[in-house]
């Protein structure tokens, strides 16, 4: 078949990779650390999907009590020991990912539909919307965020479900803050002030040409957010204002070996590593994803 000059072949052309995918190969070829959180993340995902089919005692990670094994060190029939009720860490730390990821995925998205929308709409608008959102936010950031977070889940009642509620309140002026700054510079260009004298309207060219611009940064706020709201959500349920057991929640588990760290070290030390590397895991690929998305820093 012959080929216009000047033109690629189709195969040729389905076999270039778009210019994202050689970046993309690029970094994953010279950025370990981003490939390893890749690698995490994928693995945390992965353990929320097919969990109960691979934990080695369903019906222990789900919260059965199995007294006659209790408080066992890790060996060959418990690899992560057991807890004070003779459950199997392991198992309870597999079922544990699903509402991990979950919550923290509900927690983000919630903050991110908040925030959003009101710092697009304050730093494009600016005036008095701007004062007056950009003060509500200022309200918000001046407690700190476990402490907030805290006082909300007291007034709600202890619960997952209340800890997500307040999570979603603590986090979602980091959104607005984020969105506002992005919003303000983009507010001038050329392409927003030709919609605006076409007679766009405000809510169009807020959603098509301001959010839209500022999916990039926002991508990498939510992955990097994913594992701090789990970090968050399992220090609210050691507290026990979070999860209630016999939840396979990681944070009450950690609570639960907390009075004999010394003895039965493993009963805290498992889910306090699981958390550690799934916030580790978002973090490093949140800072993959900047590179990625921002050609500027990209190494040639």
């Amino acid at each position: 078949m012959r080929t216009v000059p000047g033109t690629a072949s189709p195969a040729a052309a389905s076999a270039a990779p778009p210019g994202t995918g050689r970046r993309l190969l690029r970094l994953a070829r010279r950025d370990l650390f981003g490939a390893a959180g890749v690698l995490l993340v994928t693995g945390l995902v992965l353990l929320s999907l097919i969990g109960p089919l691979v934990a080695p005692y369903p019906e222990e990670g789900r919260g059965t009590a199995n007294v006659a094994a209790r408080n066992l060190a890790p060996g060959s029939a418990h690899l992560f020991g057991t807890d004070e009720l003779g459950r199997d860490i392991l198992s309870r730390i597999v079922f544990g990912a699903q509402p991990a990821l979950l919550v923290s995925l509900a927690v983000v998205l919630a903050a991110a539909l908040i925030g959003v929308p009101l710092g697009a709409l304050a730093g494009y608008r600016g005036g008095w919307a701007d004062q007056v959102i950009s003060r509500i936010t200022e309200l918000f950031q001046s407690f700190p965020p476990l402490l907030l977070a805290m006082v909300t889940v007291a007034l709600l009642g202890p619960g997952l479900l209340n800890a997500g509620i307040a999570l979603a309140v603590v986090w979602w002026p980091w959104y607005a803050r984020l969105v506002r700054a992005e919003a303000r510079s983009l507010r001038d260009r050329p392409f927003v002030e030709a919609a605006r004298s076409m007679g766009v309207p405000v809510r169009t060219i807020l959603r098509r040409h301001v959010v839209r611009n500022c999916a990039g940064p926002i991508l990498v706020q939510i992955t990097v957010d994913l594992g701090s709201v789990i970090l968050a959500a399992g220090s609210l349920a050691f507290l026990g204002l979070g999860a209630q057991q016999p939840s396979p929640d990681w944070g009450l588990m950690v609570a639960a070996g907390r009075g004999t760290i010394f003895d039965q070290w493993w009963i805290s030390t498992f889910p306090g590593l699981a958390i550690f590397v799934t916030v580790l895991g978002f973090n490093l690929l949140g800072d993959s994803l900047r590179d990625l998305l921002d050609p500027k820093s990209v190494r040639t």
